[in-house]
């Protein structure tokens, strides 16, 4: 059964309330062009089992290193066993050679299910689509089953709290830095979420920056953020997109270059270097970012390559090489329809000077054949 329509006549909330009652199991999409962002939500008889969203594009073993449980060598032979054969999911894995326990591989996997959904029960616009499926068909890393009405209650009430964030925190963009007026011999009577908070906040690291740093939910970084800012320990600062002057701007453009000719010399290896390096000196330009997603789709490292993708194209949203290509980058990742979508996305920005004329009947190719292998799994399915 097709379930599927504009969010403004259904909304999230109701959507997911009609597939919890009908015990529904398939992938509900759901995308917005206004946000420029699409998530995907896999049920299983009502129960949500896997969420993932595109402005927070991490696997399970990005998600496990992104938060410091399991390090890229037990990660990296988890993989291996997998290329090998090994039939099991990727966490199965990982728990049998002992790099993670089973209570904390499923806090972390429900933690980023929580936070996608709780990020699309604030969409009020966009476009739903529901596609009933098997069992099968539910990601192979599906490893636990949250009750929906759970789920509901908790965004329920984040939503509610969120009202009273966001008169201090309007976005995750906000950058907090230390009071100026705080004394050192002031005495700070703080909880242990607080002081781990406040270790991090250096004036440069936005809202999202130092979740990721700490491998927390922003809402509850957000939260202890508001806490700090409301209790006068730190300020709240809402920066703009920085201007970059006209002589870094020339050093940007000629380190750019040096990435392609590095590229196109096959020499990934320095390429990256340089790219590592525009982005420490440059993590607000979205140019710097771009060159960095384009060496690691280079070396097939697509998780990795369209976070730094997405990240150039949300400092710079009419940037027509970092949407192009981010739907290489799902199309590395095996998803087909999302590497259409972000293609779809490519085309309606319009002209983007030569190099990007020239890719578009390449481009447009390579579309058409995603959706024809997306079209022919999910019949298979």
């Amino acid at each position: 059964m097709a379930i599927e329509g504009p969010l403004k006549e259904l909304s999230i909330h109701d959507v997911f309330q009609l597939l919890d009652l009908s015990h529904k199991t398939g992938a509900l999409r759901v995308r917005s062009e206004l946000r420029q962002n699409a998530g995907v939500v896999s049920f299983e008889e009502g129960h949500v089992v896997a969420a993932e969203i595109l402005s927070n594009p991490h696997p399970l073993g990005a998600l496990l290193m992104r938060s410091g449980k399991v390090g890229e060598e037990a990660l990296a032979r988890a993989r291996a066993a997998q290329a090998g054969g090994d039939p099991r999911r990727l966490g199965e894995i990982l728990i049998e050679q002992g790099a993670i326990t089973p209570k904390e591989l499923e806090r972390q996997v429900r933690l980023q299910i929580e936070e996608v959904v709780f990020e699309l029960m604030g969409w009020q616009e966009g476009y739903f689509a529901f596609e009933e499926g098997s069992g099968a068909a539910l990601p192979a890393e599906a490893l636990i089953r949250i009750p929906t009405s759970v789920l509901l209650m908790e965004a329920a009430r984040r939503i509610d709290e969120w009202s009273r964030i966001e008169k201090k925190i309007p976005h995750l963009g906000i950058v907090p830095m230390l009071a100026p007026t705080l004394e050192t011999t002031d005495v700070i009577d703080l909880l242990p979420d607080e002081w781990e908070v406040l270790s991090v906040v250096d004036g440069q690291r936005d809202v999202r920056g130092i979740a990721e740093a700490l491998g927390a939910p922003e809402f509850d970084v957000a939260k202890t953020l508001f806490g700090l800012a409301s209790a006068g320990i730190i300020l709240l600062e809402d920066r703009p997109r920085r201007r970059i002057s006209e002589a870094d701007g020339g050093e940007l453009r000629r380190l750019f270059r040096q990435v392609e000719d590095h590229l196109a010399t096959g020499d990934p290896a320095s390429a990256l270097a340089v790219a590592e390096a525009l982005v420490s000196a440059h993590p607000h330009q979205p140019l710097a970012h771009l060159a960095r997603g384009r060496v690691l789709l280079a070396v097939a490292r697509y998780d990795e390559a369209a976070e730094a993708l997405w990240l150039s194209a949300e400092l710079d949203p009419v940037s027509a090489p970092a949407r192009r290509l981010l739907g290489y980058c799902f199309l590395g990742q095996g998803r087909f329809r999302e590497a259409a979508d972000e293609w779809e996305r490519w085309r309606q920005l319009g002209p983007q000077g030569a190099d990007e004329e020239i890719q578009q009947p390449i481009v447009e190719r390579v579309r058409q054949a995603a959706l024809t292998i997306d079209g022919a799994l999910r019949g298979v399915s």
